[in-house]
């Protein structure tokens, strides 16, 4: 007989479920029973079932009439799934909220690291580990397989585990025989992520998380805003790729610039200072040759000047170079032989150091002038072959990534075509799908006296996209087209979004369907989104309201808008 719940009651742990949930509560700590009813007026059932759930992943907790929620400001879509990621790892059994087990002194038990202890030592029946963590049958085991399969590298088919290769990580915790955890403060704090890992010698600190990610979704999905949120307070070199850009323009070159210099003049074989009437120094500008550092250089730079000043607890600041439209460019032209620096070892930094030409060793040499690395020891350490290797990238001989250099880029999907992105390129960087969602911010569509909710029109247009493209890359996201007021007036639709759903997504597709009939059940053509009046051109909120009610999109009532 069943005798416990390793998760109680509510929906599955996924990611939808756990977005739900942060959504709906307060970012703020409050009273017990203000905290549930402000989260039931977003979440039906929040009282009954799920607040139960919400406390096992430790989203929230209460301590003497207060809740205390986990996130107190807004936060992206990737934070909330490393979060859960990293709660899938660390879960353990019994807890505070598994009393029957509790109770029982069974001895707490991580069920992720348990059951790939058990996978190592041949076990691969997914109900057997799971009897012999306790000696007993667990309750909602589907549950468990829910979140294993999701977000960890434990594959569970069929009641077979087996771990997939391509997820496995080198972080796998341990059983956890003493874990002393006995309120629901505690549990709340144990899951907190710690913001740096050390090597053995506690010197080379590195910040966990990705050196090197793309985050790619649709256009709109507010990719840009997410790292601007996840970087904010950090110092941020920010370029932007385009077919025009080569390694010059992101590296580094000679160019001419203007500069002051006195003019002079020759008498005999000496130059001589010319004066003005006054007998002040007379000066000209002259077009001068200097090197003229770009992104990356500028935040290669500053990142190794970071590293020559720790702080106090020999943590290292960090420094994001930031590249949006990644695909726009010719990566293989722009990166060129940086390509090899960005494989990096286990402690963050390029496994591969390059020589850098005379130009930039000059250029390099001149602006570390004077700056020593406390860590240069263990640095060299990682680089057996090479001669003090900190010595020769402070020199400016070599190139050599620190890791506390974060390079992270935006790409969307749709545009993929115009610069394709080689697998050899491609597999150096980690990828965060940043997915299109609703971002609550109750945007409406103007149309006359009517308004109509953006979000619902985006869900309604997204299924017709896809039945027509069968590709995600061609759907709108949240901030395709930004609000004014919260308000996207009828011109900013039909100029954004109409053309581009005209132009872009549907022109192949004939606008088959009765989306795109007019109301006398002729092709509702971009043309008849304009009206000629007088000379002027003025867009036909008509045309406008008969598209967006041949989505069966209703307006909303001012009064609900305002709610």
């Amino acid at each position: 007989m069943a005798e416990a719940s390793p998760i109680c009651r509510g929906k599955n742990l996924t990611i939808e479920t756990v977005l739900a949930f942060i959504n709906a509560m307060p970012l703020m700590p409050m009273k017990k029973s203000l905290f549930h009813s402000k989260t039931e007026e977003k979440l039906k059932g929040w009282t009954q079932t799920h607040s139960q759930i919400a406390r096992q992943l430790a989203l929230y907790y209460e301590k003497d009439g207060i809740c205390y929620p986990r996130f107190t400001n807004v936060v992206s879509y990737i934070d909330v799934l490393k979060y859960v990621m990293n709660w899938a790892k660390l879960y353990f059994v019994p807890n505070i909220y598994t009393p029957s087990l509790l109770h029982n002194n069974y001895v707490p038990t991580n069920i992720y690291a348990f059951l790939k202890a058990k996978y190592n030592e041949g076990v691969n029946s997914y109900v057997q580990a799971c009897e012999q963590i306790f000696g007993i049958e667990l309750n909602n085991l589907d549950k468990v397989r829910v979140y294993l399969n999701n977000f960890t590298d434990i594959v569970i088919n069929d009641e077979t585990m087996s771990i997939n290769v391509h997820l496995s990580d080198t972080f796998t915790p341990e059983v956890y025989p003493n874990l002393n955890i006995n309120t629901a403060e505690d549990y709340f704090n144990y899951f907190n992520i710690e913001n740096t890992v050390c090597s053995e010698n506690n010197k080379v600190c590195i910040i966990k998380g990705s050196l090197q990610q793309i985050f790619y979704g649709a256009p709109g999905t507010g990719k840009s805003h997410t790292i601007k949120e996840q970087t904010k307070g950090e110092d941020v070199v920010r370029t932007t790729f385009h077919p025009d850009s080569d390694y010059s323009t992101f590296v580094g070159a000679y160019k001419p610039t203007t500069k002051t210099v006195p003019v002079t003049t020759v008498i005999g074989t000496k130059a001589v200072a010319v004066e003005d009437e006054n007998g002040k120094p007379m000066t000209e500008e002259k077009i001068v040759y200097e090197f003229v550092s770009q992104a990356f250089l500028q935040a290669y730079v500053e990142a190794w000047k970071k590293l020559a000043k720790p702080n106090i607890d020999d943590t290292v600041e960090k420094e994001y170079l930031i590249i949006e439209e990644i695909n726009r460019g010719n990566c293989a032209q722009i990166f060129g032989d940086l390509f090899q620096l960005l494989d990096r070892g286990d402690l963050g930094f390029s496994e591969y150091p390059i020589k850098a030409d005379a130009d930039m060793q000059k250029q390099l040499k001149k602006a570390f002038a004077g700056i020593t690395i406390p860590q240069a020891k263990e640095i060299n350490s990682l680089f057996k072959d090479e001669n003090d290797i900190v010595s020769q990238v402070l020199n400016g001989e070599i190139l050599l990534l620190p890791n506390n250099l974060y390079i992270w880029a935006t790409m969307n999907t749709s545009d993929q075509s115009l610069f394709p992105i080689d697998s050899a390129f491609k597999r150096r960087w980690d990828w965060q799908y940043v997915p299109i969602c609703d971002a609550r911010k109750d945007w409406t569509i103007e149309v006359g006296e009517n308004k109509y909710d953006w979000w619902v029109f985006l869900s309604k247009i997204n299924t017709y996209i896809y039945d027509a493209t069968f590709s995600e890359d061609k759907k709108l996201g949240y901030f395709f087209c930004k609000a004014e007021n919260g308000v996207i007036s009828a011109e900013k639709f039909v100029s954004k979004v109409i053309f581009y759903l005209w132009n872009d997504v549907f022109k192949d597709t004939e606008f088959d369907g009765d989306a795109f009939r007019d109301e006398n059940g002729g092709k509702l053509s971009f043309d008849k989104f304009y009206l000629d009046i007088n000379g002027l051109t003025k867009v036909n909120e008509d045309k406008v309201g008969q598209f967006l009610r041949n989505l069966d999109i209703m307006p909303i009532s001012n009064e609900s808008v305002t709610e």
